[in-house]
């Protein structure tokens, strides 16, 4: 393996890193606003949204964090290469793979959960009277 293997993950990385940023930046938006449109009482409503947010913003830090140290080992691996110890870059490069891989895993599911959050919201259209 040479050193621009690992290299090539780099902007899959950073790109990866900031689409979960955007997305955990967009949750803490809609929450702040869900405070203040809320004010001092919580409807059911907005009480099965509070969970689901909750959830999505622990999955978020999760797949952050796993990025991050994809990322992390990702580097590791090309200063391996780089310093000629080619066994112990090609192992760091397979373990930010996984790295990457449980990430990925783990935004397949908030991505799941970000759809029941609109199914709470279509639930809630639905049961309003039609005019």
């Amino acid at each position: 393996m040479t050193l621009t293997t690992p290299g090539l993950l780099f902007p899959a990385i950073s790109l990866l890193l900031l689409a979960y940023t955007n997305r955990f930046l967009v949750l803490a938006q809609l929450i702040r606003e869900l405070n203040a449109r809320e004010g001092e009482s919580i409807r059911p409503l907005v009480r099965a949204q509070i969970n689901n947010l909750r959830k999505r913003i622990k999955l978020i830090r999760f797949m952050q964090v796993w990025g991050v140290v994809a990322f992390l080992l990702c580097t590791l691996s090309m200063f391996a290469l780089f310093i000629e110890i080619a066994l112990t870059g090609v192992i760091l490069f397979g373990a930010s793979l996984c790295c990457l891989i449980i990430s990925l895993i783990i935004s397949l599911y908030e991505i799941h959960i970000s759809c029941d959050a609109i199914e709470i919201e279509l639930q809630n259209i639905e049961k309003k009277p039609t005019s």
